[in-house]
């Protein structure tokens, strides 16, 4: 049986360099890359890192905005913020990637505790950059 309840399938991040941030996201983050060798290869117009099995997170590089022609304005779109994207971890992996980012020099926030989200109150969280300036939001709700 096919589950087929409206899920996050994947988000679209402007980048300046697709391969740099596919190895920011692997290696600080521990996201799966995806696509890479193709994309290097001129066999993909994008990289993307994988979220978990049904999220992945699309390294669109700036250079590609020109041909966005699904919709009107769309090739405007390139490098428009999004607010920030929230990565929910389990405790040892929130603790984890906190670690990584300070061993990097990656500038973190400080933690924020009892903050809503898609769980209800998440137990601790904290903000940081990637190399593009996109924000994202760390959490972990046990």
């Amino acid at each position: 049986m096919t589950d087929n309840t409206t899920r996050l399938d994947h988000v679209v991040l402007w980048v300046h360099d697709p391969v740099a941030s596919a190895d920011f996201y692997e290696k600080v983050i521990g996201l799966r890359p995806v696509r890479v060798h193709e994309f290097t290869s001129g066999e993909a117009p994008f990289p993307s890192v994988r979220l978990n099995d049904e999220t992945i997170l699309d390294l669109m590089p700036h250079s590609i905005a020109e041909h966005m022609k699904m919709l009107p304005g769309a090739a405007e779109s390139a490098g428009h913020p999004v607010n920030h994207i929230c990565l929910a971890l389990p405790g040892a992996d929130f603790d984890t990637l906190h670690s990584r980012l300070q061993e990097r020099t990656v500038p973190v926030s400080e933690f924020s505790y009892d903050s809503f989200g898609a769980r209800g109150n998440a137990t601790r969280s904290f903000y940081f950059r990637d190399p593009d300036g996109n924000v994202f939001e760390a959490r972990h709700y046990d």
